[in-house]
Protein backbone atom coordinates (compact mmCIF):
# COMPACT_ATOMS: atom_id res chain seq x y z
CA UNK A 1 0.00 0.00 0.00
CA UNK A 2 0.78 3.41 -0.82
CA UNK A 3 1.59 5.29 2.66
CA UNK A 4 2.22 8.63 0.71
CA UNK A 5 -1.74 8.79 0.04
CA UNK A 6 -2.84 8.72 3.75
CA UNK A 7 -4.11 11.56 4.92
CA UNK A 8 -4.98 13.15 2.05
CA UNK A 9 -7.19 15.06 0.46
CA UNK A 10 -8.01 13.26 -3.44
CA UNK A 11 -10.23 13.90 -5.82
CA UNK A 12 -11.20 11.55 -8.84
CA UNK A 13 -13.16 13.31 -12.01
CA UNK A 14 -14.86 10.84 -14.25
CA UNK A 15 -16.06 7.46 -14.01
CA UNK A 16 -15.01 5.01 -16.63
CA UNK A 17 -13.84 2.08 -15.72
CA UNK A 18 -10.46 2.84 -15.02
CA UNK A 19 -11.34 5.46 -12.78
CA UNK A 20 -13.49 2.71 -10.46
CA UNK A 21 -11.16 0.52 -10.61
CA UNK A 22 -8.89 3.26 -9.00
CA UNK A 23 -11.56 4.53 -6.93
CA UNK A 24 -11.13 0.91 -4.93
CA UNK A 25 -7.44 0.89 -4.70
CA UNK A 26 -8.00 3.88 -3.29
CA UNK A 27 -10.61 3.63 -0.24
CA UNK A 28 -8.15 0.91 0.89
CA UNK A 29 -5.99 3.77 2.18
CA UNK A 30 -6.71 5.77 5.35
CA UNK A 31 -7.76 9.13 3.29
CA UNK A 32 -8.77 12.06 5.10
CA UNK A 33 -11.21 12.84 2.41
CA UNK A 34 -12.22 10.98 -1.45
CA UNK A 35 -14.63 12.97 -3.49
CA UNK A 36 -15.29 11.27 -6.94
CA UNK A 37 -16.42 14.03 -10.03
CA UNK A 38 -18.14 13.63 -13.11
CA UNK A 39 -19.25 16.52 -15.24
CA UNK A 40 -22.19 14.66 -16.87
CA UNK A 41 -25.38 14.33 -15.41
CA UNK A 42 -26.00 10.54 -15.73
CA UNK A 43 -22.15 9.10 -16.18
CA UNK A 44 -21.62 5.25 -16.37
CA UNK A 45 -20.91 3.07 -13.76
CA UNK A 46 -22.63 4.88 -11.18
CA UNK A 47 -24.18 1.78 -10.07
CA UNK A 48 -19.96 0.27 -9.63
CA UNK A 49 -19.42 3.32 -7.13
CA UNK A 50 -18.65 1.43 -3.55
CA UNK A 51 -21.14 2.57 -1.13
CA UNK A 52 -20.75 5.72 0.90
CA UNK A 53 -18.53 7.73 -1.93
CA UNK A 54 -19.06 11.56 -1.99
CA UNK A 55 -20.38 12.10 -5.64
CA UNK A 56 -20.81 15.18 -7.55
CA UNK A 57 -22.23 15.44 -10.73
CA UNK A 58 -22.34 18.52 -13.33
CA UNK A 59 -19.57 21.54 -14.02
CA UNK A 60 -16.35 21.71 -12.35
CA UNK A 61 -14.50 24.41 -11.00
CA UNK A 62 -10.83 24.86 -10.46
CA UNK A 63 -11.70 26.76 -7.03
CA UNK A 64 -13.03 23.56 -5.60
CA UNK A 65 -10.25 21.56 -6.65
CA UNK A 66 -7.16 23.33 -5.87
CA UNK A 67 -8.53 22.31 -1.86
CA UNK A 68 -7.51 18.71 -2.86
CA UNK A 69 -4.15 17.45 -2.35
CA UNK A 70 -4.33 15.22 -5.29
CA UNK A 71 -6.73 15.14 -8.50
CA UNK A 72 -6.63 11.94 -10.44
CA UNK A 73 -8.52 12.27 -14.11
CA UNK A 74 -9.75 10.13 -16.35
CA UNK A 75 -7.45 9.79 -19.24
CA UNK A 76 -10.54 10.78 -21.23
CA UNK A 77 -9.97 14.68 -19.81
CA UNK A 78 -7.36 16.55 -21.02
CA UNK A 79 -4.66 18.30 -19.18
CA UNK A 80 -4.96 21.44 -21.45
CA UNK A 81 -8.77 21.76 -20.09
CA UNK A 82 -9.16 25.06 -18.75
CA UNK A 83 -10.37 24.05 -15.25
CA UNK A 84 -7.71 21.36 -14.94
CA UNK A 85 -4.71 23.81 -16.67
CA UNK A 86 -5.57 25.88 -13.30
CA UNK A 87 -5.74 23.37 -11.15
CA UNK A 88 -2.29 22.28 -12.27
CA UNK A 89 -0.85 25.80 -12.60
CA UNK A 90 -1.82 25.69 -8.53
CA UNK A 91 0.44 23.37 -8.00
CA UNK A 92 -1.70 20.48 -6.89
CA UNK A 93 -0.58 17.09 -8.22
CA UNK A 94 -2.64 15.51 -11.58
CA UNK A 95 -2.52 12.49 -12.12
CA UNK A 96 -3.99 9.19 -14.01
CA UNK A 97 -4.45 5.65 -12.96
CA UNK A 98 -1.14 4.50 -14.54
CA UNK A 99 0.81 6.95 -12.63
CA UNK A 100 -0.99 5.42 -9.24
CA UNK A 101 -0.06 2.10 -10.55
CA UNK A 102 3.80 2.75 -10.93
CA UNK A 103 4.11 3.84 -7.57
CA UNK A 104 2.76 0.28 -7.06
CA UNK A 105 4.00 -2.56 -9.17
CA UNK A 106 6.93 -4.67 -7.85
CA UNK A 107 7.14 -6.76 -11.34
CA UNK A 108 9.22 -5.59 -14.47
CA UNK A 109 7.09 -3.56 -16.81
CA UNK A 110 6.63 -3.41 -20.59
CA UNK A 111 5.19 -0.50 -21.89
CA UNK A 112 3.27 -0.03 -25.44
CA UNK A 113 1.70 3.15 -27.44
CA UNK A 114 1.27 4.05 -31.10
CA UNK A 115 -1.39 5.46 -33.56
CA UNK A 116 -1.83 1.82 -34.59
CA UNK A 117 -1.26 -2.08 -33.91
CA UNK A 118 -0.64 -0.94 -30.04
CA UNK A 119 -3.11 -3.67 -28.77
CA UNK A 120 -2.09 -6.30 -31.22
CA UNK A 121 1.41 -5.84 -29.81
CA UNK A 122 0.22 -6.00 -26.48
CA UNK A 123 -1.29 -8.98 -26.72
CA UNK A 124 1.41 -11.24 -28.57
CA UNK A 125 3.97 -9.64 -25.91
CA UNK A 126 1.90 -11.10 -23.32
CA UNK A 127 1.61 -14.28 -25.20
CA UNK A 128 5.27 -14.66 -25.41
CA UNK A 129 5.61 -14.46 -21.69
CA UNK A 130 2.61 -16.74 -20.82
CA UNK A 131 4.38 -19.44 -23.44
CA UNK A 132 7.78 -18.95 -21.53
CA UNK A 133 5.65 -20.00 -18.51
CA UNK A 134 5.84 -16.27 -17.19
CA UNK A 135 2.62 -15.26 -14.94
CA UNK A 136 2.52 -12.15 -16.98
CA UNK A 137 -0.92 -9.52 -16.44
CA UNK A 138 -1.69 -7.01 -19.57
CA UNK A 139 -3.60 -4.33 -19.07
CA UNK A 140 -4.33 -0.38 -19.33
CA UNK A 141 -5.56 1.05 -22.60
CA UNK A 142 -6.32 -2.36 -24.27
CA UNK A 143 -9.46 -2.27 -21.73
CA UNK A 144 -8.63 -4.23 -18.49
CA UNK A 145 -7.66 -1.47 -15.82
CA UNK A 146 -4.18 -1.67 -14.17
CA UNK A 147 -5.92 -2.14 -10.61
CA UNK A 148 -8.27 -5.27 -11.56
CA UNK A 149 -4.33 -6.48 -12.61
CA UNK A 150 -2.24 -5.60 -9.56
CA UNK A 151 -0.70 -8.24 -8.16
CA UNK A 152 2.37 -9.61 -6.03
CA UNK A 153 2.10 -12.59 -8.30
CA UNK A 154 2.71 -10.89 -11.27
CA UNK A 155 6.24 -11.16 -12.57
CA UNK A 156 5.76 -9.09 -15.95
CA UNK A 157 3.00 -6.71 -16.93
CA UNK A 158 2.66 -5.69 -20.03
CA UNK A 159 0.65 -2.46 -20.66
CA UNK A 160 -0.75 -0.67 -23.75
CA UNK A 161 -0.59 2.92 -23.27
CA UNK A 162 -2.38 5.76 -24.59
CA UNK A 163 -0.93 9.31 -25.27
CA UNK A 164 -3.47 10.48 -22.81
CA UNK A 165 -2.32 7.86 -20.15
CA UNK A 166 0.76 9.15 -20.64
CA UNK A 167 0.43 12.82 -19.89
CA UNK A 168 -0.46 12.16 -16.03
CA UNK A 169 2.22 9.60 -16.14
CA UNK A 170 5.67 10.57 -14.68
CA UNK A 171 6.84 7.64 -12.22
CA UNK A 172 6.47 4.55 -14.80
CA UNK A 173 9.35 2.47 -14.89
CA UNK A 174 9.73 0.31 -17.80
CA UNK A 175 11.97 -2.48 -18.76
CA UNK A 176 11.47 -1.82 -22.36
CA UNK A 177 9.03 0.20 -23.99
CA UNK A 178 8.31 1.32 -27.96
CA UNK A 179 6.52 4.22 -29.64
CA UNK A 180 5.30 1.96 -32.93
CA UNK A 181 4.32 4.55 -34.98
CA UNK A 182 2.63 7.54 -34.95
CA UNK A 183 -0.03 8.95 -37.79
CA UNK A 184 -2.30 11.60 -37.72
CA UNK A 185 -4.97 11.22 -34.48
CA UNK A 186 -7.10 12.96 -31.67
CA UNK A 187 -5.43 15.73 -32.75
CA UNK A 188 -8.02 17.75 -31.58
CA UNK A 189 -6.68 17.19 -28.14
CA UNK A 190 -3.26 18.03 -29.55
CA UNK A 191 -4.35 21.42 -30.91
CA UNK A 192 -3.96 19.86 -34.57
CA UNK A 193 0.04 19.14 -34.12
CA UNK A 194 1.00 15.92 -35.05
CA UNK A 195 4.44 16.92 -33.46
CA UNK A 196 2.37 17.97 -30.20
CA UNK A 197 0.67 14.17 -30.36
CA UNK A 198 4.10 12.63 -30.58
CA UNK A 199 5.61 14.48 -27.82
CA UNK A 200 2.86 12.96 -25.69
CA UNK A 201 3.87 9.91 -27.04
CA UNK A 202 7.67 10.15 -26.16
CA UNK A 203 6.94 10.64 -22.42
CA UNK A 204 7.04 6.60 -22.49
CA UNK A 205 11.41 6.74 -22.76
CA UNK A 206 11.18 8.50 -19.19
CA UNK A 207 12.85 5.90 -17.53
CA UNK A 208 13.52 3.34 -20.04
CA UNK A 209 16.50 1.92 -20.71
CA UNK A 210 15.88 -0.33 -23.42
CA UNK A 211 13.96 1.95 -26.27
CA UNK A 212 12.49 0.23 -29.44
CA UNK A 213 11.78 2.69 -32.70
CA UNK A 214 10.74 1.57 -35.75
CA UNK A 215 12.95 2.60 -38.65
CA UNK A 216 9.81 3.46 -41.06
CA UNK A 217 8.91 6.66 -39.18
CA UNK A 218 11.29 9.02 -37.11
CA UNK A 219 8.93 10.27 -34.63
CA UNK A 220 8.95 6.87 -32.50
CA UNK A 221 12.85 7.64 -32.12
CA UNK A 222 13.78 9.67 -28.86
CA UNK A 223 15.16 13.39 -29.39
CA UNK A 224 18.51 13.35 -31.03
CA UNK A 225 20.36 14.75 -27.97
CA UNK A 226 18.53 12.01 -25.73
CA UNK A 227 19.82 9.35 -28.01
CA UNK A 228 22.61 8.63 -25.80
CA UNK A 229 20.67 7.34 -22.60
CA UNK A 230 19.21 4.39 -24.14
CA UNK A 231 20.01 1.24 -25.41
CA UNK A 232 18.32 1.76 -29.25
CA UNK A 233 16.70 -1.64 -30.77
CA UNK A 234 15.14 -0.87 -34.20
CA UNK A 235 13.17 -2.99 -36.18
CA UNK A 236 11.83 -2.18 -40.29
CA UNK A 237 11.20 -3.18 -43.05
CA UNK A 238 14.41 -3.77 -44.52
CA UNK A 239 16.95 -6.02 -43.28
CA UNK A 240 18.81 -3.70 -41.73
CA UNK A 241 19.07 -2.36 -37.77
CA UNK A 242 18.56 -5.19 -35.29
CA UNK A 243 14.84 -6.63 -36.55
CA UNK A 244 14.27 -6.60 -40.05
CA UNK A 245 12.24 -8.46 -42.93
CA UNK A 246 14.49 -10.39 -45.64
CA UNK A 247 12.35 -10.88 -48.72
CA UNK A 248 14.06 -13.93 -50.62
CA UNK A 249 12.86 -16.41 -53.85
CA UNK A 250 11.45 -18.88 -51.26
CA UNK A 251 9.69 -16.77 -48.99
CA UNK A 252 9.68 -13.42 -46.86
CA UNK A 253 11.04 -13.87 -43.69
CA UNK A 254 11.33 -12.06 -39.86
CA UNK A 255 14.76 -11.61 -39.36
CA UNK A 256 17.49 -10.53 -36.76
CA UNK A 257 20.46 -9.01 -37.28
CA UNK A 258 20.17 -10.23 -41.13
CA UNK A 259 20.03 -13.76 -39.75
CA UNK A 260 16.58 -15.46 -40.34
CA UNK A 261 13.97 -16.59 -37.40
CA UNK A 262 10.91 -17.63 -39.15
CA UNK A 263 9.00 -17.28 -42.64
CA UNK A 264 5.89 -15.24 -42.45
CA UNK A 265 3.90 -18.14 -43.62
CA UNK A 266 4.08 -19.69 -40.31
CA UNK A 267 2.12 -16.91 -38.79
CA UNK A 268 -0.91 -16.98 -38.72
CA UNK A 269 -1.52 -12.96 -38.64
CA UNK A 270 -1.86 -11.24 -41.57
CA UNK A 271 -0.52 -8.29 -43.74
CA UNK A 272 3.09 -6.52 -43.45
CA UNK A 273 1.82 -4.23 -40.88
CA UNK A 274 1.64 -7.28 -38.44
CA UNK A 275 5.15 -8.65 -39.65
CA UNK A 276 6.25 -5.38 -38.21
CA UNK A 277 4.18 -6.09 -35.00
CA UNK A 278 5.78 -9.27 -34.92
CA UNK A 279 9.19 -8.03 -35.23
CA UNK A 280 8.59 -5.62 -32.53
CA UNK A 281 7.34 -7.60 -30.03
CA UNK A 282 10.37 -10.01 -30.87
CA UNK A 283 12.42 -6.85 -29.71
CA UNK A 284 10.37 -6.26 -26.46
CA UNK A 285 10.40 -9.74 -25.32
CA UNK A 286 14.04 -10.06 -25.87
CA UNK A 287 14.64 -7.20 -22.83
CA UNK A 288 12.59 -9.06 -20.53
CA UNK A 289 14.82 -12.43 -21.56
CA UNK A 290 12.37 -14.51 -23.01
CA UNK A 291 14.01 -16.88 -25.14
CA UNK A 292 13.78 -17.63 -28.97
CA UNK A 293 11.83 -20.79 -29.08
CA UNK A 294 9.12 -19.48 -26.33
CA UNK A 295 9.48 -16.58 -28.70
CA UNK A 296 8.79 -18.51 -31.98
CA UNK A 297 6.09 -20.81 -30.12
CA UNK A 298 4.00 -17.85 -29.77
CA UNK A 299 4.13 -16.83 -33.08
CA UNK A 300 3.10 -19.86 -34.90
CA UNK A 301 -0.22 -19.73 -32.77
CA UNK A 302 -1.13 -16.48 -32.18
CA UNK A 303 -3.97 -16.03 -34.27
CA UNK A 304 -4.06 -11.91 -33.51
CA UNK A 305 -7.42 -9.61 -32.12
CA UNK A 306 -10.78 -9.69 -33.57
CA UNK A 307 -11.24 -7.10 -35.80
CA UNK A 308 -8.21 -6.26 -36.60
CA UNK A 309 -7.34 -7.75 -39.96
CA UNK A 310 -8.63 -10.70 -39.11
CA UNK A 311 -9.39 -13.43 -42.11
CA UNK A 312 -12.89 -14.32 -41.52
CA UNK A 313 -13.40 -16.78 -44.62
CA UNK A 314 -12.16 -18.01 -48.41
CA UNK A 315 -15.25 -17.97 -50.66
CA UNK A 316 -14.80 -19.26 -54.12
CA UNK A 317 -10.82 -18.26 -53.61
CA UNK A 318 -11.82 -14.98 -52.46
CA UNK A 319 -10.21 -13.89 -48.36
CA UNK A 320 -12.49 -11.92 -46.48
CA UNK A 321 -10.99 -9.95 -43.94
CA UNK A 322 -12.74 -7.95 -40.87
CA UNK A 323 -10.35 -4.99 -40.20
CA UNK A 324 -13.35 -2.96 -38.36
CA UNK A 325 -11.04 -1.59 -35.85
CA UNK A 326 -9.50 0.68 -38.49
CA UNK A 327 -10.96 4.16 -37.52
CA UNK A 328 -8.65 6.09 -39.28
CA UNK A 329 -7.00 6.47 -42.18
CA UNK A 330 -3.80 5.67 -41.31
CA UNK A 331 -4.88 2.50 -40.11
CA UNK A 332 -6.41 1.65 -43.42
CA UNK A 333 -4.00 2.66 -45.42
CA UNK A 334 -1.68 -0.41 -43.13
CA UNK A 335 -4.08 -2.94 -44.08
CA UNK A 336 -3.64 -2.31 -47.83
CA UNK A 337 -0.08 -1.97 -47.82
CA UNK A 338 -0.44 -5.19 -45.52
CA UNK A 339 -2.05 -7.34 -47.36
CA UNK A 340 -1.19 -5.99 -51.18
CA UNK A 341 1.64 -8.67 -51.49
CA UNK A 342 -0.66 -11.70 -50.59
CA UNK A 343 -3.39 -10.59 -52.94
CA UNK A 344 -1.75 -8.83 -55.69
CA UNK A 345 -5.04 -9.26 -58.14
CA UNK A 346 -6.56 -6.76 -56.28
CA UNK A 347 -9.02 -5.50 -53.01
CA UNK A 348 -12.55 -4.28 -53.10
CA UNK A 349 -12.36 -2.12 -49.78
CA UNK A 350 -15.37 -1.90 -47.76
CA UNK A 351 -14.94 1.81 -45.86
CA UNK A 352 -17.32 4.59 -44.40
CA UNK A 353 -18.40 6.08 -41.25
CA UNK A 354 -17.96 8.86 -39.22
CA UNK A 355 -14.80 10.65 -40.64
CA UNK A 356 -13.81 12.58 -37.66
CA UNK A 357 -12.73 15.31 -39.66
CA UNK A 358 -9.93 13.65 -41.75
CA UNK A 359 -8.33 14.28 -44.67
CA UNK A 360 -9.20 11.22 -46.68
CA UNK A 361 -6.60 11.69 -49.75
CA UNK A 362 -3.85 9.54 -48.62
CA UNK A 363 -5.91 6.36 -49.83
CA UNK A 364 -6.73 8.07 -52.84
CA UNK A 365 -3.18 6.53 -54.37
CA UNK A 366 -4.42 2.71 -54.00
CA UNK A 367 -7.65 3.24 -55.70
CA UNK A 368 -6.96 1.91 -59.22
CA UNK A 369 -4.26 0.01 -58.15
CA UNK A 370 -3.94 -2.08 -54.93
CA UNK A 371 -7.48 -1.11 -54.74
CA UNK A 372 -9.79 -2.13 -57.76
CA UNK A 373 -12.98 -0.82 -55.99
CA UNK A 374 -14.52 1.06 -53.04
CA UNK A 375 -18.33 0.58 -51.48
CA UNK A 376 -18.42 3.60 -49.08
CA UNK A 377 -21.20 3.60 -46.63
CA UNK A 378 -21.77 5.95 -43.79
CA UNK A 379 -22.43 9.78 -42.83
CA UNK A 380 -19.31 10.79 -44.48
CA UNK A 381 -19.08 8.46 -47.45
CA UNK A 382 -19.37 10.96 -49.94
CA UNK A 383 -15.98 12.51 -48.93
CA UNK A 384 -14.71 8.44 -49.61
CA UNK A 385 -16.81 8.93 -52.53
CA UNK A 386 -14.62 11.84 -54.40
CA UNK A 387 -11.77 10.51 -54.15
CA UNK A 388 -12.47 8.32 -57.34
CA UNK A 389 -15.72 8.82 -58.93
CA UNK A 390 -15.48 5.95 -61.02
CA UNK A 391 -14.33 3.29 -58.38
CA UNK A 392 -15.76 4.53 -55.15
CA UNK A 393 -19.47 3.02 -55.04
CA UNK A 394 -22.25 4.94 -52.95
CA UNK A 395 -23.96 2.24 -50.93
CA UNK A 396 -26.54 2.59 -47.97
CA UNK A 397 -24.73 -0.10 -45.39
CA UNK A 398 -22.29 -2.03 -45.11
CA UNK A 399 -24.23 -5.11 -46.06
CA UNK A 400 -25.45 -3.72 -49.44
CA UNK A 401 -21.35 -3.26 -50.06
CA UNK A 402 -20.55 -6.68 -49.09
CA UNK A 403 -23.00 -8.37 -51.06
CA UNK A 404 -21.60 -6.25 -54.38
CA UNK A 405 -17.83 -6.81 -53.61
CA UNK A 406 -19.03 -10.51 -53.35
CA UNK A 407 -20.34 -9.99 -56.52
CA UNK A 408 -17.09 -8.54 -58.08
CA UNK A 409 -14.45 -10.46 -56.07
CA UNK A 410 -12.42 -12.46 -58.69
CA UNK A 411 -10.42 -15.44 -57.70
CA UNK A 412 -7.17 -14.48 -55.68
CA UNK A 413 -8.86 -11.26 -54.33
CA UNK A 414 -9.77 -9.80 -51.24
CA UNK A 415 -12.98 -8.52 -49.72
CA UNK A 416 -11.41 -5.85 -46.76
CA UNK A 417 -13.58 -3.98 -44.53
CA UNK A 418 -11.35 -1.30 -43.18
CA UNK A 419 -13.55 1.44 -42.96
CA UNK A 420 -10.60 4.18 -41.94
CA UNK A 421 -14.22 5.91 -40.20
CA UNK A 422 -15.62 5.44 -36.61
CA UNK A 423 -18.84 3.66 -36.57
CA UNK A 424 -21.58 5.38 -34.57
CA UNK A 425 -23.25 6.32 -37.35
CA UNK A 426 -24.98 2.87 -38.22
CA UNK A 427 -23.22 0.56 -34.68
CA UNK A 428 -22.45 0.57 -31.47
CA UNK A 429 -18.99 0.35 -31.89
CA UNK A 430 -16.20 -0.93 -34.02
CA UNK A 431 -16.36 -4.42 -32.35
CA UNK A 432 -20.37 -4.03 -32.87
CA UNK A 433 -19.60 -3.88 -36.94
CA UNK A 434 -16.96 -6.27 -36.77
CA UNK A 435 -19.50 -8.94 -35.76
CA UNK A 436 -21.89 -7.84 -37.73
CA UNK A 437 -19.52 -8.18 -40.90
CA UNK A 438 -18.34 -11.33 -39.50
CA UNK A 439 -22.05 -12.93 -39.48
CA UNK A 440 -22.81 -11.73 -43.06
CA UNK A 441 -19.98 -13.19 -44.48
CA UNK A 442 -21.08 -16.19 -42.48
CA UNK A 443 -24.46 -16.49 -44.90
CA UNK A 444 -22.73 -15.86 -48.18
CA UNK A 445 -22.80 -18.40 -50.57
CA UNK A 446 -19.55 -21.00 -50.99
Amino acid sequence: MNKNLDGKKIAVIGLGISNISAIKYLIKHDLKVLTVFDTRHNPPHVGDLPTGIDLRLGPISADVLVEYDMVVISPGLSIYDEEIAKVIKAGVEVVGDIELFAREAKAPIVGITGSNGKSTVTALTGFMADTAGIKVAIGANIGVPVFDILSDDVELYVLELSSFELETTKSLKLAACTILNVSEDHLDRYHGDIEEYALAKKAIFKNCKNVIVNREDPRTYPNESDLKKYNIISFGLDNKGTYGIERARDGIYLTKNMVRIINVNELRIYGVHNYLNALACLALTECVNISKNSQLKALRRFTGLPHRCQLVKTIKKVCYYNDSKATNVASSEAAIVGLRDIHSKGIILLAGGLGKGQDFTPLKKYIGNEVKAVFCFGKDKQKLLDLNPELCFDVETMEEGLNKAYEMAKDGQAVLLSPACASFDQFKGFEDRGQVFVELVGKLQE
